[in-house]
């Protein structure tokens, strides 16, 4: 007899049934992103129910992010790809299909009746062999710049290669190292802006030093400022400024006092305006409007205004001038001026936006990107990003490995080589990790139309005969020399693929019950029904 102990709204899955829903819920995300990996992946169509713009992407953490799921196993898999995405910026795909298919095998070695700790212990083991080969395998050629800079090419052609950019991928891998170079070793990528204009190709796409803004200049004031132009960046009210009480009412019984008050109006925008132009400023930008009355203030001050400039071009700007953000213009002398050399205004495509060069910060770039469609110019951005990402990390962590399955390859051979020294059902959790790693490369050939068991088996003969630099030739079919070919990865990329996709499937492993329950409410928490 089974005696309740739950409240209405609890339901419990208990043992086989817990660790079932578990791999289920998994596997079915891996098997989600899966066909999107690599060069010859697929994009995924997201069509929301409830607002008419669809999205059109190949990005794991993207997609993972854009569906709601309830099994509680797929969220963790969420969460690993949103991390990698953080940490690294690329490899979503990997370490979700790398959890899924250790699940996968871990799945069948529970149904042979192997304890899931036996597992986790084999795993732990597996691993240690297959981190300990990658490190191995892992190239720091940081020292000659030539060399490192033909590295960081490779790494940038190799991740857009999966990508929207892949047509144009030498132009944007070109762009992407260019402008991670102007970093001088930061990974902040706030110094990097992306402007998004419709119109042209993806190839017209290009890398401008400075900053760009997306706003005009006041009526009346010049579109060209130059020789050191001081610039106040400001977040303030530049209305007329009413009485800002809900309700309040003011009740005049002539005209002229009416005139009395809107020129007390005037006044008070008049001292404020002085205030800000004590600054000793050639341009003020603010972050709401400025109206037509202290615009004309400022244009007889000669002083140039920009108005309503979004808050994250506002943080921005203020960054990369060296200037801060601010409020209130009592104590000039405690404010921080951002400075730049010229500022003008210029067109891309139709549109005129606002230039600023020989900024404070000059690492300091913006990456205008053409597009024929907004969908295609947001993709764009996303594979951009996730290169811009992967280089920044790379300048701060410079080894590199192989891509093309060589490096799953090379960790297989590893942990079959640790397998052979374990004893009891403990080897056979080893060799299961083997063929999860075995399962990558067998993915991308898969995806790009070939026979994967035919070139899988071909690159398994190649590198466990000793040539450790050989991997898949997606395009043609091959197994070939990754490093005469450039396909090269970012060791910090592969690393934290495993080490999280290792994690995440030990953290399930252990499941043995889950308990689904609606959030308590103040009055449950309390004890009162």
């Amino acid at each position: 007899m089974s005696v309740p102990i739950f409240g209405d709204q609890v339901t419990e899955e208990r043992g086989e049934n817990a660790r079932l829903s578990a791999f289920v819920g998994a596997i079915a995300v891996g098997d989600l992103v899966k066909t999107t990996l690599g060069p010859k992946g697929m994009d995924k169509l997201l069509q929301s129910a409830s607002r008419p713009e669809s999205l059109v992407t190949n990005d794991g953490a993207t997609i993972l992010q854009a569906i709601p799921f309830n099994n509680p196993a797929a969220k963790v898999l969420v969460n690993i790809s949103k991390v990698q995405d953080e940490e690294v910026g690329d490899g979503t795909t990997t370490v979700t299909v790398l959890a899924a298919e250790l699940l996968r095998e871990a799945e069948k070695l529970v149904e042979r009746k192997i304890h899931p700790q036996t597992v986790i212990s084999g795993y732990r083991i597996a691993s240690k062999a297959a981190l300990g080969a990658l490190e191995r395998s892992a190239i720091d050629r940081s020292a000659n710049k030539d060399l490192f800079r033909e590295d960081l090419l490779a790494i940038a052609r190799t991740t857009l290669s999966s990508k929207i950019l892949s047509q144009d991928k030498e132009h944007f891998a070109q762009l992407a190292v260019d402008a991670i170079l102007r970093l001088k070793g930061s990974t902040n990528l706030e110094h990097i802006q992306i402007i998004k204009k419709c119109g042209g190709r993806l190839a017209d796409s290009y890398l401008d030093e400075g900053f760009i803004l997306d706003k005009q200049f006041g009526v009346g004031q010049p579109k060209r400022l130059e020789g050191g132009v001081r610039i106040l960046v400001a977040n303030t009210p530049m209305d007329t400024d009413k009485v800002k009480i809900f309700g309040a009412k003011i009740r005049v019984d002539s005209t002229s006092k009416l005139a009395e008050l809107e020129r007390a109006e005037k006044d008070k925008m008049r001292a404020k305006v002085d205030k800000i132009v004590k600054h000793n400023v050639n341009l003020f930008v603010n972050r709401q409007l400025i109206y037509n009355w202290p615009e004309q203030l400022f244009t007889d001050a000669k002083v140039n205004t920009i108005e309503h400039a979004d808050f994250a071009g506002v943080e921005r700007l203020a960054l990369v001038t060296g200037g801060e953000v601010v409020s209130t213009f009592d104590t000039p002398n405690n404010v921080a001026i951002g400075q730049c050399d010229k500022v003008e205004e210029i067109l891309i495509g139709e549109d005129v936006l606002i230039k600023f060069s020989g900024v404070a910060a000059g690492e300091a770039c913006t990456v205008v990107l053409r597009g024929a469609t907004d969908a295609v110019l947001d993709e764009a951005e996303r594979s951009l990003h996730d290169a811009l990402s992967v280089l920044s990390q790379t300048v701060r962590e410079p080894r590199t490995t192989l891509g093309g399955g060589c490096g799953e390859m090379l960790m297989s051979k590893a942990v079959d080589a640790a397998a052979q020294r374990e004893e009891g059902k403990t080897a056979l959790a080893v060799e299961a990790y083997a063929r999860a790693l075995r399962q990558l490369p067998t993915i991308l050939a898969d995806n790009a139309g070939f026979d994967s068991n035919d070139l899988v088996s071909r690159l398994r003969a190649t590198i466990y005969g000793g040539m450790t630099t050989y991997g898949l030739d997606l395009d043609r079919g091959e197994v070939v020399d990754m490093r005469e070919l450039g396909i090269v990865e970012s060791y910090k990329l592969k690393l934290s693929a495993v080490s999280s996709a290792t994690e995440a499937a030990e953290l399930l492993l252990r499941v043995d019950n889950i308990i689904r329950a609606k959030p308590r409410t103040a009055d449950r928490a309390h004890g009162r029904v």
